[in-house]
């Protein structure tokens, strides 16, 4: 492995040769959010690619040798942060040889910095908790306004590395924030029936989307964060959903499906796959989209188990 990484290494040296002369701003995400975030901002004046992919969970990512030869090249690095990536983006981000996107340097942005951040721990943390997140819930790119707030940095960061594109850059922020703005006037609309309506999620992914469009999540199929369903946890779930009549059981489509299609034969609810992530269907293929897609499908189910309050 040390053999493939130092490889790597070379022929990335090669290719940061090969792009010095090119005008685009090279840049990395983590996430396809926050890929498709920078694309919205960045336009033609840089070049975007994702390590994790949407259907994939982000926590667990493979750290494959051809990230390092990214992330060697790579001008801006822009990371979820809130330990999100800890079990697979810094050894990445080492053995990258690359200073501008070490944490703290030039290059390095993280996204969570300006954001609103939900469920942040007030005691200690300990295992028995589960994957708790010490620096609280890192999936706060499911609310738009934080989506927003991401544009708005990023926005910032590329005018630092690119001066001479700075207006540019501003010109897309500003189209990004009316398209944005529009379109949450059209998911106010949406939702505005439903608020209140209460559901299941397998993981805690959903905080803020919940919070946003005033959705009520009473638990959760997962006993613990990152913890795999109990039958005694699983029994005591279907007992509170049907003592609080929950209909919606959202899953993430890297989870399996069993424990979650049992819930929704014994309760009677509706198991609904969302995608917390761009990229996760064909149909989330950008930021915006990826709410269009999740809130119509939400709506649909509400509607169909007589809504879901």
């Amino acid at each position: 492995m040390k053999r493939l990484f130092a490889f790597v290494i070379v022929v990335g040296a090669l290719a940061t040769g090969a792009a010095s002369a090119h005008a685009q701003v090279k840049v990395v995400a983590t996430t396809e959010d926050l890929a498709a975030i920078t694309r919205e901002v960045g336009g033609d004046k840089v070049s975007v690619e994702a390590l994790a992919r949407g259907y994939q969970d982000p926590h667990f990512v493979e750290a494959k040798p051809s990230f390092i030869l990214k992330l060697h090249s790579a001008q801006l690095l822009v990371a979820v942060g809130r330990e999100l990536e800890i079990g697979w983006l810094p050894p990445l981000i080492l053995q990258s040889r690359n200073a501008a996107i070490q944490p703290g340097g030039r290059g390095y942005l993280d996204a969570s910095r300006t954001v609103r951040i939900l469920d942040i721990p007030t005691g200690q943390v300990t295992r028995a908790m589960g994957d708790v997140h010490p620096q609280g819930n890192p999936h706060y790119w499911l609310d738009p306004a934080n989506g927003r707030r991401i544009a708005q940095a990023l926005q910032q960061k590329l005018s630092e590395l690119s001066p001479a594109d700075a207006a540019y850059f501003a010109q897309r922020y500003a189209d990004f924030d009316k398209r944005l703005a529009d379109a949450e006037k059209r998911w106010d609309a949406i939702m505005a029936p439903y608020k209140g309506t209460k559901i299941v999620t397998y993981h805690r992914s959903w905080p803020n989307f919940a919070e946003r469009f005033g959705l009520d999540v009473i638990g959760y199929v997962e006993p613990k964060p990152g913890i795999p369903p109990s039958p005694g946890h699983t029994l005591e779930l279907m007992k509170e959903m049907k003592r609080q009549n929950v209909k919606i059981i959202a899953v993430e489509p890297y989870f399996d499906l069993k424990t979650p299609n049992a819930v929704a034969r014994d309760t009677g609810a509706i198991v609904l796959v969302l995608s917390p992530s761009v990229g996760g269907v064909k149909e989330a293929s950008t930021y915006i989209a990826l709410f269009d897609y999740n809130i119509n499908l939400l709506v649909s189910a509400i509607k169909q188990t007589g809504g879901g309050k």
